[in-house]
């Protein structure tokens, strides 16, 4: 099954405006094929994974770029840094000659990659101001469930409107259908194929240290790296204590700092800081940790069904992880940066907010409970009044079927909801 990808519309829209477009993201997420889908019959396709590729773009970019003309799709493009130049003479040579015929340029690179640290300095370097910049992340529900896919709103009269257009188009889903998403996660092609659980995550995993973790820390320390992402894995919705990893994994601090920035910049997982009024207070207090796919976290957490994660100690946190990942997927799927947008906050009298979202000029605060128990009719986000911010009616995200209010500052979303 090929499934509509919702950032195959922001490709559509960009495509007349670059020379080049770079997407990245973590492995196995659909990249390519969205990318081969989008531009397919106007372009190649060739891939750096290949040696003989790789070693050419490398060691002649040129001679690369003369057997491979444009148009053209680069997958793994942070494997060959070289080509970057050489694609900028290309890309400015054609900007020159359409200048003096008064035509407009062609989109003539498209390059795809899974390391956005790397590749972010990279295209920064060498393609400022000439490529698009897209981040794209594995399948997100409305994607599943084959709607179409916006930017996620709390603001209430937006929901409102959303809830009246598909309350009737069947997307609720029971507590233990949730948890079956939750479970196999949504990579593209596992999801596909129905391929085997045990197989594609394995591999997954070995290709991720191979080709991308290799090339940071050192070989004698995969064993090490291994259990460090499974500890990280049952830690998800957490916030990160860097000393407690060192003491478990038996690794010093900063190496434990540096692994988690691998996860990150490869796409795996995603921080939350902590919502404070000025910025050295957000450095200051820890943040909170995600994977980005609930499938390869329940995976490296050993859960061998559904049905157990369900019914496990760790069910809010997977059921939160889901809820956060969905809401950062249909920022990265609109092409809107979310960093510097989401907080968490928790204080020391226990009070939270699974999720703050810091608009211009008010937040909107958000809290994620797995059940449909009805929480206190007296519950409120009062405490956050203190930043002199206005404040949104507040949004629990659950598992029940309906919007409906809990007071008359804050209202129960469906967790089907999110990205539509």
């Amino acid at each position: 099954m090929e499934y509509i990808r919702t950032i195959e519309k922001k490709l559509n829209e960009i495509k007349n405006e670059y020379a080049v477009i770079t997407i990245y993201g973590a492995r196995q997420v659909g990249k390519t094929t969205t990318a081969s889908k989008v531009f397919g019959k106007e372009m190649a396709v060739v891939s750096l994974d290949d040696l003989e590729n790789r070693t050419l773009a490398n060691k002649n970019p040129k001679l690369f770029l003369e057997a491979h003309p444009w148009p053209i799709i680069i997958d793994e493009i942070q494997k060959a840094a070289p080509l970057l130049d050489a694609i900028k003479v290309v890309v400015d040579n054609e900007k020159n000659k359409c200048l003096q015929n008064n035509v407009k340029v062609p989109l003539m690179y498209v390059l795809t990659g899974s390391n956005q640290f790397e590749l972010q300095n990279m295209v920064s370097e060498s393609l400022a101001g000439r490529t698009a910049i897209l981040n794209m992340a594995s399948l997100a529900n409305n994607e599943l469930e084959e709607i179409d896919g916006n930017l996620f709103n709390p603001d209430l009269d937006h929901l409102k409107t959303k809830y009246t257009e598909v309350k009737n188009k069947n997307l609720y889903r029971t507590r233990k259908e949730i948890f079956e998403k939750i479970f196999k996660g949504g990579m593209p092609e596992y999801i596909a194929k129905n391929l085997n659980r045990d197989t594609f995550f394995s591999s997954y995993i070995s290709t991720y240290i191979e080709k991308d973790v290799k090339k940071i820390i050192n070989v004698d320390k995969e064993g090490d790296f291994l259990r460090f992402l499974d500890y990280m894995a049952l830690r998800t919705a957490q916030q990160i204590n860097y000393d407690d990893i060192s003491r478990n994994i038996g690794i010093d601090v900063r190496t434990v700092k540096n692994w988690i920035s691998i996860l990150v910049t490869s796409g795996v997982a995603i921080f939350l800081e902590p919502y404070a009024k000025n910025m050295s207070d957000r450095i200051t207090k820890a943040p909170k940790f995600y994977f980005m796919d609930t499938g390869l976290c329940a995976y490296l957490c050993k859960w061998p069904n559904a049905e157990m994660l369900e019914n496990a100690v760790m069910n809010g946190a997977f059921y939160e992880t889901y809820a956060v990942s969905e809401i950062i997927k249909s920022y990265i799927n609109a092409g809107v940066d979310y960093r510097r947008t989401f907080y968490y906050y928790r204080d020391k009298d226990k009070k939270e907010a699974d999720l703050i979202i810091d608009y211009a000029d008010y937040i909107s605060p958000i809290e994620i409970k797995k059940g449909i128990k009805p929480v206190n009719s007296g519950f409120n986000f009062d405490f956050l009044r203190k930043y002199g911010k206005p404040i949104s009616k507040g949004i629990v995200i659950d598992s029940r079927e309906d919007l409906f209010p809990i007071n008359e500052d804050n209202w129960y979303c469906p967790i089907y909801m999110i990205g539509i």
